[in-house]
């Protein structure tokens, strides 16, 4: 019964780590552009986020945490004169 327990834990992390790498693949700015997208995107994040919550995989939780990373604000280094 452990066994099957354990793989289907692993399975489950495999499918997270797929989904994971699709969804940081949208979170590129070239990608989501209108705020609709954006607005998906944080809905995506925010889903991995808690199925991610309960892994005990390093790659899971590694793309949880790109994956929040993501959704902080975009700073740019503006010069003045």
């Amino acid at each position: 019964m452990i066994e099957q327990i354990a793989k289907i834990d692993k399975a489950l992390d495999e499918l997270l780590v797929g989904l994971g790498q699709m969804v940081l693949r949208l979170s590129s700015p070239h990608v989501t552009r209108t705020r609709e997208e954006r607005e998906a995107l944080v809905r995506s994040v925010n889903q991995f986020s808690t199925c991610a919550a309960r892994s005990s995989d390093p790659r899971v939780l590694k793309l949880a945490d790109d994956l929040q990373n993501t959704l902080k604000p975009r700073l740019r280094l503006v010069a003045s004169r």
